[in-house]
């Protein structure tokens, strides 16, 4: 396994990308726990897009980088990557924040909608149906630019889009059979992952 480089920048940007790791974990273990509701109905489907979310992430946590080539070897390059990657990671945190607080008492870990379930389509869900998986996404691409190599990354992004994939399918075939045209012209008015300006 290769050091890790950790120079001043390279071990700063570091601290902050896990400091905002910590911050998302909090955003769901410290949320306002909403009074139980009776699930109306679930896909279990999902849960193989989930473990392959979470192999992308094991995938950029596991292999280190002494550089990040060829942007980390000069001070200029890595500042600039040190830049991109933290202001991504506070970027998704926040996003990932506005997304939960409009979302309410409907978030779920699960795929599945409760009696009473509303389409919700304002706030990041106007800007993608899936605002809570992009914002994973910027932390795990986030995450890889400040300790991962480039080629550990690209793997990584793979099976995470892959595992995204399968998941927002899976979700998106149970909103749809809830909600019906409804959801059809949210869907055609509204990309599912990546905004339409990227």
């Amino acid at each position: 396994m290769q050091p890790l480089h950790t120079d001043g920048i390279g071990l700063a940007a570091l601290i902050f990308v896990f400091l905002c790791w910590i911050i998302f974990a909090l955003l769901f273990v410290l949320r306002k726990k909403p009074p139980k509701a009776e699930e109306a109905k679930s896909v279990s489907a999902a849960k193989w897009g989930i473990f392959l979310q979470g192999c992308g992430f094991a995938l950029v946590g596991s292999v280190h980088r002494a550089y990040w080539w060829p942007f980390s070897r000069s001070t200029i390059g890595e500042i600039a990557l040190a830049t991109v990657a933290v202001a991504l990671a506070l970027a998704s945190d926040l996003w990932c924040m506005r997304a939960i607080r409009v979302l309410g008492k409907q978030w779920t870990y699960e795929a599945r909608v409760i009696k009473g379930h509303e389409l919700i389509t304002s706030g990041p869900y106007a800007v993608v149906r899936n605002p809570i998986y992009l914002g994973m996404f910027g932390l795990m691409v986030s995450t890889g630019l400040v300790f991962t190599t480039w080629w550990s990354l690209v793997i990584a992004v793979v099976v995470f889009l892959v595992g995204n994939k399968i998941r927002i399918r899976a979700e998106e075939r149970l909103l749809r059979e809830t909600f019906g045209s409804q959801f059809d012209d949210y869907a055609r008015r509204v990309p599912a992952f990546f905004p339409l300006f990227l």
